[in-house]
């Protein structure tokens, strides 16, 4: 599903993130993951006293005993529109265009605190509203250029420049002024306004592009090809609809530097799509993919058997941490006249079965959602929000005084219009779902219906808004900032977050009173007083969330001792692990022996 989370190497702060059947034939086997001819080493020539101070220590998060070699191979659903995360937020794309670009800042991954990044340091003005970077002399380009203010103010007035299709970025770069070069390598934003994220929204949140590569293109058709990067990993190939490869940059400007020396130790990282799960399911069981997050609980409870899991040669476990829980339900979109009344969006929610869902489809695997921002709520605190409870009898009530009435036949009318509308969807795993829910839509005298189509083509009616329902997943931060997702300013703006174009004065208020709000405590409590006013709205026919991460894979892997770290979840696993020559020699003799490896633990819980 959509996402407008970042996910960029090793911490950054959260902000806001074309399928094709796959058929599994011999030539998907040429990338399996496991030994491949290691990398050249390149040594790093540069002043070692002119690394950052803090990133000359090891990174808490990683293991001194990670080794550089390798190959991985991911599961991956479906093949994004773009491989460039500024015109596509699909959470693949957010994975692999922060392996090749870099942004200003990182935040150290157990604490939070801003971490050197392309930037070697920064200065904060009192008034807090000019933000001057230092870049890292030390940085370079891929083709060996140095890394410039000109390239931070390039990245600027791309994602400021309307004919590009980076709306979403727009929103936190149109509170600063247009950035001034100060010299070669310094370069200065002031905010027209004061806002708390201001420092993240351009220290971590904006990846820098390269001005010498991209001056001059046509920014929305750089879609597949990135010849010149800055970050650990290049692109080396992708085929559309099967797979999209990185090779680690034994050239990266940062090998040398101690913080960074364990991470990213994958040689090689392919990302393999297959749009259908059952074909997905049985490559990996192959071993033609090596980790595969499993997002279905049909999956995790039905599929994930037999004798390659009896045998402990695949991994199945679940990882408890600290990661944001975003929220996934059915967007109704409220510029449709349909959707327009509360009262019907209210009555679409009451005419959902979560429980039975959740049960009888979903083997009780998930938690229902009750708020838009559920990890508020994970440790005791009590959610003030009242359960949506499945309720027939009050739907047919809400869409009485909503004016719908049932005809002759028993389908609601209103002013001579029949009540019907179409679900926009992608998955179509997802349909038994919908199946559940169009049977009580039945019974009130509703006709609705499905339409699926492939990720690109959703992805391009849903950034125009045209759809009826969808179903949309989005993800969150450990900093809430609910301006994109829910500011009446956006919702008519294509390519933004607020699918259901929610206009509510008050919610507008409290976003304008949060920005200016540093104390973390206190911005959280406006943020749950806004969830409580869009809740009562039902934007959303809200579903249910995971608190775990589950993941497959074959055991010729290490980990660090938090296998996902402090807020990691499966893209933790390329920055952080690494290839293990002896357990991959382990369980090579365990195949060939039919013999057992040993035990491992099927659920990791958090420890501090």
């Amino acid at each position: 599903m959509r996402k407008p989370l970042l996910v960029s190497k090793i911490f950054a702060a959260a902000f806001l993130f074309a399928t094709v059947f796959v058929h599994c034939s011999d030539s998907d086997s040429d990338f399996p993951g496991g030994k491949i001819s290691k990398l050249p080493e390149i040594p790093w020539t540069g002043d070692l006293n002119s690394i950052p101070a803090l990133l000359r220590a090891a990174n808490p998060a990683a293991s001194e005993d990670a080794k550089k070699g390798g190959r991985i191979s991911i599961y991956s659903h479906q093949f994004p529109k773009s491989l460039n995360y500024y015109l596509d937020q699909f959470t693949t794309t957010a994975r692999i265009f922060t392996s090749m670009f870099e942004s200003l800042v990182i935040y150290h991954p157990l604490t939070l605190e801003p971490y050197p990044n392309l930037a070697k340091s920064w200065k904060i003005s009192a008034d807090k509203r000019k933000f001057t970077f230092y870049l890292d002399q030390n940085a370079k380009w891929s083709d060996g250029k140095s890394i410039t203010a000109d390239d931070v103010i390039f990245t600027y007035d791309t994602i400021m420049n309307p004919a590009n299709a980076t709306a979403v970025f727009r929103i936190s770069l149109s509170r600063f002024v247009k950035p001034v070069k100060e010299d070669q390598f310094t370069v200065s934003f002031e905010a027209k306004e004061v806002h708390w994220n201001n420092f993240n929204d351009l220290a971590s949140s904006i990846l820098i592009l390269p001005k010498h590569h991209f001056d001059g293109k046509d920014f929305n058709k750089e879609n597949f090809e990135f010849p010149v990067v800055s970050g650990p990993y290049k692109l080396i190939e992708s085929k559309k609809g099967r797979y999209v490869k990185l090779e680690r940059r034994p050239d990266w400007w940062k090998r040398a530097y101690p913080f960074h020396k364990t991470t990213n130790n994958f040689d090689q990282v392919v990302y393999k799509v297959y749009n259908e799960e059952a074909v997905a399911l049985q490559a990996f069981k192959k071993g033609d993919i090596d980790v595969y997050p499993v997002y279905k609980a049909s999956v995790w409870v039905e599929e994930a058997k037999g004798e390659i899991f009896d045998k402990n040669w695949i991994a199945k476990q679940r990882f408890f941490n600290l990661k944001p829980i975003g929220f996934q339900g059915w967007a109704m979109n409220t510029r449709r006249e349909i959707f327009s009344d509360k009262r019907v969006r209210e009555a679409m929610a009451v005419l959902v079965d979560r429980k039975l869902m959740i049960d009888k489809l979903a083997y009780g695997e998930y938690d229902p959602t009750n708020s838009y921002y559920p990890d508020y709520y994970f440790g005791g605190e009590k959610n003030p929000n009242t359960p949506v409870e499945f309720n027939v009898e009050k739907a047919r009530k809400l869409l009485a005084e909503a004016g719908w009435k049932p005809n002759a036949q028993g389908l609601l009318e209103k002013n001579g219009k029949p009540f019907k509308f179409t679900i926009l969807d992608r998955d179509k795993s997802t349909e038994k779902y919908f199946t559940v829910f169009l049977e009580k839509a039945k019974e009130v005298g509703i006709d609705a219906n499905i339409e699926t189509t492939d990720l690109a083509a959703w992805s391009a009616r849903v950034d125009k808004y045209d759809f009826d329902m969808t179903w949309a997943a989005w993800g969150s931060g450990v900093f809430k900032d609910p301006e994109a997702q829910w500011h009446s300013k956006y919702a008519s703006e294509e390519g933004q977050p607020n699918l259901p174009g929610l206009k509510i004065p008050a919610v507008d208020v409290l976003i304008e009173k949060q920005k200016s709000e540093f104390d973390l405590n206190k911005r959280n409590f406006i943020v749950k007083e806004i969830d409580k006013i869009i809740y009562k709205e039902y934007p959303y026919v809200l579903l249910w969330h995971l608190p775990s991460t589950r993941i497959l894979y074959w055991r010729k892997f290490s980990a660090p001792s938090l296998p996902l770290g402090k807020y990691g979840t499966e893209d933790f696993v390329t920055d952080y692990w690494w290839f293990d020559e002896a357990a991959d020699s382990q369980l090579k003799e365990a195949i060939a022996s039919q013999k057992a490896l040993g035990e491992y633990k099927a659920v990791v819980p958090w420890t501090k």
